[in-house]
C-alpha cells in the first residue's frame, strides 16, 4: 500500500499544481486514486467507503493556504484521516495491576504469536525494566513449546516449562502461581492458534481469560492477511474483551491494509508493529508516523531512534577522543564502524524510514550489494592478525595473499579495503584540531551552522 498510494498521490500533486482551491472536479481524481490504492491494499470495503467520505467532506471547498497547492493540501487531509483511522496517538502496554501483570496473546496459527511473545518480552525488559516470564499453552502444534523456549532465551526472559500432554488451563494456573511466588512483574501467555476460527479454540481461550484475568488481551494479526483479517478480528472481538492489536510482518508487506481495517473493526488500538524478524524488531505503534510512511513521507523520528539504539555511545566517544589526541585510526576502529552499521539493522532498514524522494535518489544504489560489501570487508579484517589491524603498514604482498585466502576473496578485494581505510584514515587526521570544520566549509556545509566546540 505504501508505495502504491505514495506514487499515486505524488503524481496527482504535480497535476493539480497551480489551482487555487479544492473543488468537486479536482478532488474526484485524487479520491479515485486513493480508493483504488486502498482496495488494492486489501483494506475492507466498508472502511474504504467511510475513509473516502470523510476525506471528501473535509476537502471540498477548502482554501489552499500559503505556498501549498490543492494536491498538497489533499495529501495533508488524507494523512490526518489515515491517522484517525489507525488511532490517534500512541497506546503502549498497560501494566497497572498487582504483579504479575498477565498478558494474553491471541490470534490465528501462523500470525506470529510465539515470536511476538518473545519480542514483547524483550521490549518489556529493555524499555520498561520488567522481570518477565513466558509460558506456552499451545499443546497442539508440534514444537510450539520448544520454539517459545528458544526465542524466550534470545529475548533474555525466563520460560516456564509445559508439555503437550498437559491441559492449557492447568499450565496457565501453574505458571501464574510460579510467577507470583518468584515475584515476576509480567507473565506472557502464548495461546494455541488454528488454521481457521473454530468454536473449540474460542472456548479454550475464553476459559484461559477467565482463569488468568489478564490486564492485556492482545490480538496478533498478520499484516499481509488482507480482507480475512477483518473476519478474524470480528470473531476474536466477539469472543474476548480485546485491549490491543499487534501487527506482525509489516516489513515484508507491500499492501498493509490490515492496519486500517482491523483498528476500525475491533475499536481497540494498535499497540505494536513487528518491523523485522529480529528479536528486537517490535515497535510501539504510532499512527501518525505509520501514516507518514504510507504516504512516502518517511519516518525520520524512527530513523533517529534506530541510530541511537544501535550506536554504542561509549565507543563513539572513545574513538572521538582517540582521533583528537592524535592517535592513529586503525583497522580495529574501521571494523567497529562496520559493526555499528550492522547493529542499526543494516542499510535496507535505515532506507525504509527515509522519505520517498530520498529513497528514490538512494535507490540507484544496490542496497543488497552494499550490505554484502560490508560483510565482505568485515570478513577481510577478521582474517588479519591483531598486529596487522593495529599496524596496517605491515600488510604487504605475502600477508595480503594470506588474508585473502582466509576471507575467501581475491587479493584485489583486500587492496580495495586498504585503499578505503587509507581514505578514511586521511579524513580522521584532518578532523584533528578543528580540521573537520575546514573540511565542512570547503564542502559548503557550514552556511547558517553554529560554531562547534572543537
Amino acid at each position: 500500500m505504501a508505495s502504491a498510494l505514495s506514487d499515486k498521490l505524488s503524481r496527482l500533486v504535480k497535476e493539480m499544481r497551480g489551482q487555487a482551491r479544492i473543488t468537486e472536479g479536482n478532488v474526484q481524481d485524487m479520491l479515485r486514486e486513493v480508493r483504488m490504492a486502498l482496495l488494492e491494499a486489501d483494506v475492507a470495503l466498508p472502511v474504504v467507503r467511510d475513509f473516502i467520505a470523510r476525506v471528501k467532506d473535509k476537502a471540498l471547498g477548502q482554501e489552499v493556504a500559503g505556498s501549498l497547492n490543492p494536491g498538497q493540501a489533499l495529501v495533508g487531509i488524507v494523512h490526518r484521516e489515515l491517522v484517525a483511522t489507525m488511532g490517534e496517538g500512541v497506546a503502549d502496554i498497560n501494566l497497572a495491576a498487582q504483579p504479575p501483570a498477565v498478558i494474553l496473546m491471541a490470534g490465528l496459527q501462523g500470525a506470529g504469536k510465539t515470536t511476538t511473545t518473545a519480542k514483547l518480552a524483550r521490549h518489556l525488559i529493555e524499555k520498561r525494566k520488567k522481570k518477565v516470564l513466558t509460558v506456552s499453552g499451545d499443546v497442539y502444534r508440534p514444537a510450539a513449546i520448544e520454539q517459545l523456549k528458544t526465542v524466550t532465551a534470545q529475548a533474555g526472559a525466563e520460560w516456564f516449562p509445559s508439555t503437550p500432554d498437559q491441559k492449557p488451563l492447568d499450565i496457565a494456573r501453574a505458571a501464574l502461581d510460579h510467577a507470583k511466588r518468584q515475584y515476576f512483574d509480567v507473565l506472557l501467555v502464548d495461546t494455541a492458534g488454528r488454521l481457521a476460527i473454530d468454536e473449540a479454540l474460542m472456548r479454550e481461550i475464553q476459559d484461559l481469560h477467565g482463569v488468568l484475568k489478564p490486564v492485556e488481551t492482545l490480538f496478533v494479526v498478520d499484516a499481509m492477511q488482507g480482507q480475512d483479517a477483518v473476519n478474524t478480528a470480528r470473531a476474536f472481538k466477539e469472543a474476548l474483551p480485546l485491549t490491543g492489536i499487534v501487527l506482525t510482518k509489516t516489513d515484508g508487506d507491500s499492501r498493509g491494509g490490515a492496519a486500517l481495517s482491523v483498528r476500525q473493526v475491533t475499536g481497540v488500538p494498535i499497540k505494536f508493529a513487528g518491523v523485522s524478524e529480529k528479536i528486537d524488531g517490535l515497535e510501539v505503534f504510532d499512527a501518525e508516523r505509520h501514516a507518514g510512511r504510507i504516504l512516502g513521507m518517511g519516518d525520520i523520528v524512527a530513523l533517529v531512534e534506530q541510530v541511537q539504539a544501535g550506536v554504542d555511545m561509549e565507543s563513539a566517544q572513545k574513538l572521538a577522543a582517540k582521533v583528537k589526541s592524535g592517535e592513529g585510526f586503525d583497522l580495529n576502529d574501521f571494523l567497529a564502524q562496520l559493526q555499528q552499521m550492522k547493529k542499526m539493522g543494516g542499510l535496507t532498514q535505515l532506507m525504509d524510514k527515509l522519505p520517498a524522494q530520498m529513497q528514490a535518489k538512494a535507490g540507484q544504489v544496490d542496497m543488497d550489494k552494499a550490505e554484502r560489501d560490508i560483510r565482505r570487508k568485515e570478513g577481510i579484517i577478521c582474517s588479519m592478525t591483531a598486529l596487522e589491524r593495529r599496524k596496517p603498514d605491515l600488510i604487504k604482498a605475502t600477508r595480503k595473499r594470506r588474508i585473502a585466502a582466509g576471507a575467501g576473496v581475491h587479493v584485489q578485494e583486500v587492496n580495495r579495503l586498504l585503499n578505503e581505510f587509507e581514505q578514511m584514515q586521511g579524513m580522521m587526521k584532518k578532523m584533528k584540531g578543528g580540521g573537520l570544520m575546514k573540511m565542512m566549509k570547503r564542502m559548503g556545509g557550514m552556511k547558517g551552522m553554529p560554531k562547534m566546540p572543537f
